[in-house]
């Protein structure tokens, strides 16, 4: 059993900042690539950041500058440091992980349950 938990969402002003995490936990042999997308009401579900397990990474043209991802191998554990959020940022953040898990050992996708940021004008 693999689980992916989000935490770290909440209220801010606009211009503030938030930091999310995302810790796997279960029988893993190792998280290969991870990434953050959100969804606002009406809106579908967008790739907001994206990491490899080389520390390679990609961002939404939208986050660019403001947003910062990373990971803690040996925490399982990736993050989304937000600085100067704006209202457009408010939605339900998900944590998304290709993982190799153990006895058997195979890859998979998993999701989080999702944390909500909002962000006031």
């Amino acid at each position: 059993q693999v689980q992916l938990v989000e935490s770290g969402g909440g209220l801010v002003q606009a211009g503030g900042s938030l930091r999310l995490s995302c810790a796997a936990s279960g029988s893993i042999f190792s998280i290969n690539a991870m990434g953050w997308y959100r969804q606002a009401p009406g809106k579908q579900r967008e790739l907001v950041a994206h990491i490899t397990s080389g520390g390679s990474t990609n961002y939404a043209d939208s986050v660019k500058g403001r947003f910062t991802i990373s990971r803690d191998n040996a925490k399982n554990t990736m993050y989304l440091q937000m600085n100067s959020l704006k209202p457009e940022d408010t939605a339900v953040y998900y944590c998304n992980a290709d993982l190799t898990v153990r006895g058997p050992v195979f890859a998979s996708n998993y999701w989080g349950q999702g944390t909500q940021v909002t962000v006031s004008s």
